[in-house]
């Protein structure tokens, strides 16, 4: 595969997502008020009325714009226990790519029109079973706005290549390109870093690992506390996008290796992978985005396999954390 038509297919990826997002936005037009009533629970997740306008939006467009040259299965929740490939009735085995998708990722923001959720899509070559987020290729996100916003940014990336960031004029319909700057802070002081806390389940768990954590850096009360600022951004997404855009120095989700501790069986309040495809990305503009442990993600790209990631926003910060976090994961969990 070249790299001309890996950009290809970074380009179809950013035009699936325009279709979803304003296929989303004239629907809210239409039928805001059920956005939010629940419509269904799989393995993956809760479905909600928003997730099935976004859903209806995707077989549609790739039956029409899919090269044929291209077999690709694709992944994503709501398709668990079948198989959706590209062109239609293509076997598995004949297909060259895995897409995993997402296509709202941060819905509960979203769905009450509190916070921007984002579209995930990423690609990576078919390897069946085994393909895993570290073979991922290309990826492109797309924020889904909320209601008052006239502007949403898209970002996308192939492996080696770089970040393309623009900020779309949904008025205007125009765009505009953006240089994505993650934060070269050597410390922690006066800026947002955070854990995922996002439920009630294991809240008090996840706290006291963060707690500790910041005592070990020394952060915690350190001239009077309230030096690292927390922003709990119901979106894996758009964690990733506040660690690309400069905002976040540390952001990272440790639930899976809580809720195990905890004998919690379900995994549907876990981050999943795709929920993390758009990682390539996030590592393209800078930062480190990797296991608690430090090594690269691998799971599956499946729609149930529970992630756990941490995201530091240069490799300085990345150093600082990694021993720390070993330790105080080995006594709790």
């Amino acid at each position: 595969m070249t790299t001309r038509q890996l950009h290809a297919l970074r380009r179809l990826l950013c035009a699936l997502q325009v279709h979803i997002r304003d296929t989303v936005i004239a629907a809210r037009r239409r039928q805001a008020g059920k956005f939010s009533r629940v419509v269904g629970v799989t393995a993956a997740d809760t479905i909600y009325h928003i997730d099935r306008v976004s859903e209806d939006a995707i077989g549609e467009w790739f039956g029409r714009h899919w090269p044929r040259s291209q077999p690709v299965e694709l992944v994503m929740e709501g398709l668990e226990g079948e198989a959706m490939t590209f062109p239609r009735g293509t076997p598995v085995t004949r297909t060259i790519w895995k897409c995993i998708l997402d296509p709202i990722d941060g819905t509960r923001g979203v769905m009450y029109d509190k916070r921007p959720a984002f579209i995930l899509a990423a690609l990576a070559p078919q390897r069946g079973a085994r393909t895993h987020l570290g073979e991922i290729v290309v990826a492109a996100m797309t924020e889904l706005p909320t209601s008052k916003q006239d502007r949403a940014d898209q970002l996308s990336a192939v492996r080696g290549h770089g970040v393309l960031a623009e900020t779309h004029d949904l008025v205007r319909d125009t765009r505009r390109r953006w240089t994505p700057r993650p934060s070269r802070a050597k410390n922690f002081e006066h800026g947002f870093a955070s854990l995922a806390r996002f439920f009630p389940e294991g809240k008090a768990l996840l706290g006291a690992v963060e707690e500790e954590l910041w005592r070990e850096l020394g952060v915690l009360g350190k001239n009077g506390g309230q030096l690292v600022f927390d922003d709990q951004y119901i979106c894996t997404g758009g964690q990733l996008f506040e660690l690309i855009a400069g905002h976040d120095r540390m952001l990272g989700d440790l639930r899976p290796a809580a809720y195990a501790k905890l004998g919690f069986s379900s995994a549907t309040l876990c981050c999943h992978p795709y929920d993390i495809c758009t990682a390539l990305i996030a590592q393209e503009a800078g930062c480190f985005i990797e296991s608690p442990a430090g090594g690269p993600l691998r799971s599956p790209l499946d729609t149930t396999t529970p992630v756990a990631w941490m995201g530091y926003a240069n490799d300085s910060l990345a150093r600082i954390v990694r021993p720390v976090l070993r330790r105080i994961m080995a006594r709790y969990f």
